[in-house]
């Protein structure tokens, strides 16, 4: 019984791709948790309330990225480092000293945000009325500014784990995570809206407040692990230069910087968005039609690029600690071939998805959310933004590896500026074709995602000496397999309709689609031995072992 259970306590460092694929999954399974409670949400407080709930987590989103985004991921990079070398005592300070910046950030930002949260709603909503007030922004916003004080804490400890390469806790923590803040969310909303007759804002302050507590709830589960499992974490000692604490805040404060910043710039473009969007469609559309879409895009809409976007989180998460160990050693035949490696798994994943989730955005949005006049049309292209940020997020994290700094801030400046000098001008321009102008933003952060990934691109190749020959064969081979797949489910069309007014058939409608639109594409990668190509025989026959 003994043995059992010590196995049971054992933890594995995860390779590469085998880190890819737990931390992928774990993020993945977070992400559909967050999807499937919109069902109940959307219903309980309509989008009225899905829109109070986007402001505040615009915001929210924000002030993480200026409080912890970078930091985790500097010290998954640092402890990789360390570990890899040797460096026992400076890995254990390089943590604490990341939790306690983490902290000071964290209660920073909590401050601010808690206590300028009527200057910021203010800044949203501006002088229109017949929606949300002020009032209502204001308390959502400071309810969930609680959840600051713990997250950036939580991403050290996730940091920590992912830095040793032991993935598989670091992802059960964001499921933890997840089920206790999904959970909150549904039955807290219902209580305080259906139950206790409160008023909206109350509905949607208990459930950003969800945050906060399962954030807490995957600390205590990480501190627990690390505790029970501390030995693990030692590392086979070498000769260690001395390594002063300064040079460590240092190295933390360089690693992060970029970091931070990528966040920060990512979350700008939801900002630019909550500031223009609501008051130059409102003119157009009216203030209740407006929000509704601001809505979709801050929220329902949100949610399903998530799953996208949680490809390439994953990858993220398993690349930087991995990357580091060969860059730290000079292998750069490795380094060359674990960027390209990145590409072709991504896209390899995100191209059909995206594609699929276009193909079937009525079905979707009305399963999920029930008739909405704007929902089906703008998440048909919203969806493709998920694909180009996903993109995006993985090249620049590879420059911010590479210690590529420059060119980090180059692509972030471009692509933002780009995003708000025609983020307006689009909306307007469109509107005045006669097209939908709610497409303007969309179109704009398309462009702007593709220009910073462009810039990316060309600097890895140019420095890092990186060939993306095998990866563009290989997205053109996955382009090919899509287009097939496309093609199969408009023969399908024929016989099953793709869409039904009794809303629970459209699950059925779906899974039928999604199960063929599989089959078929994971057939003809299969026969063109791209899956072999890209995972490697190994991963293969690991999966098979497994399945």
């Amino acid at each position: 019984m003994k043995k059992r259970i010590d196995k049971y306590k054992v933890m594995k460092k995860n390779n590469f791709v085998d880190g890819a694929f737990v931390a992928t999954l774990g993020i993945v399974i977070s992400k559909v948790m967050g999807i499937l409670y919109v069902i109940p949400f959307y219903s309980i407080i309509g989008e009225k309330g899905g829109a109070l709930y986007g402001y505040a987590y615009t915001i929210y989103l924000l002030f993480m990225a200026i409080s912890s985004a970078g930091i985790p991921l500097a010290i998954s990079k640092i402890i990789s480092e360390y570990h890899t070398l040797g460096y026992e005592d400076a890995k254990k300070r390089a943590f604490y000293i990341g939790k306690k910046i983490a902290l000071t950030l964290g209660l920073i930002c909590f401050i601010i945000l808690f206590i300028f949260a009527p200057n910021i709603s203010k800044l949203i909503l501006g002088d229109l009325k017949g929606g949300n007030t002020l009032e209502d922004v204001t308390y959502v916003i400071r309810v969930i500014s609680t959840a600051i004080l713990v997250v950036p804490v939580l991403s050290i400890y996730r940091g920590y784990f992912e830095g040793h390469k032991f993935i598989s806790p670091a992802s059960i923590s964001q499921v933890i995570e997840q089920i206790v803040r999904v959970s909150i969310i549904i039955i807290g909303s219902f209580l305080v809206f259906k139950v206790f007759k409160l008023e909206l804002r109350n509905a949607v302050g208990i459930a950003v407040f969800g945050a906060t507590l399962g954030s807490l709830t995957a600390y205590f589960y990480l501190f627990v692990t690390r505790f029970k499992n501390r030995k693990k974490f030692n590392t086979k000692g070498s000769k260690e230069p001395r390594i002063t604490d300064k040079e460590i805040c240092r190295k933390i404060i360089i690693y992060a910087f970029p970091l931070v910043m990528i966040d920060i710039f990512k979350s700008l473009y939801s900002v630019v968005d909550t500031f223009t969007v609501v008051k130059n469609l409102g003119p157009l559309y009216g203030v209740k039609d407006a929000e509704s879409i601001m809505s979709i895009f801050s929220t329902w809409g949100a949610k399903f690029n998530m799953i996208v976007i949680a490809i390439s989180t994953g990858m993220i998460v398993s690349l930087i600690p991995n990357l580091t160990s060969s860059y730290v050693t000079n292998n750069m035949d490795d380094v060359r071939k674990k960027i390209n490696q990145s590409f072709q798994m991504l896209i390899f994943l995100i191209l059909p998805m995206t594609v699929g989730l276009s193909f079937l955005a009525r079905p979707i949005y009305y399963l999920f959310y029930g008739a909405s006049h704007y929902g089906a049309s703008i998440f048909t292209l919203y969806i493709f933004v998920a694909f180009i940020t996903s993109l995006y997020t993985v090249a620049v994290t590879i420059c911010q590896v590479l210690k590529y700094y420059k060119v980090v801030f180059i692509s972030l400046i471009s692509g933002l500026l780009l995003k708000a000098l025609i983020n307006v001008s689009l909306i307007n321009e469109l509107y005045s074709l006669g097209l939908p102008g709610y497409y303007g933003p969309v179109i704009a952060t398309i462009l702007a995602y593709t220009l910073s990934f462009i810039i990316c691109l060309v600097a890895i190749n140019i420095y890092c000496g990186v060939n993306y020959e095998k990866t563009i064969n290989q997205a053109v081979n996955e382009l090919c397999g899509t287009i097939i797949m496309v093609i199969s489910l408009l023969i399908v069309k024929l016989i099953i309709p793709i869409y039904s007014e009794a809303r629970i058939i459209n699950l059925f409608i779906i899974i039928i689609y999604s199960i063929i639109g599989s089959i078929v594409y994971l057939f003809y990668m299969d026969k063109t031995n791209s899956i072999r190509d890209i995972y490697g025989d190994n991963f293969i026959k690991k999966l098979k072992k497994k399945a």
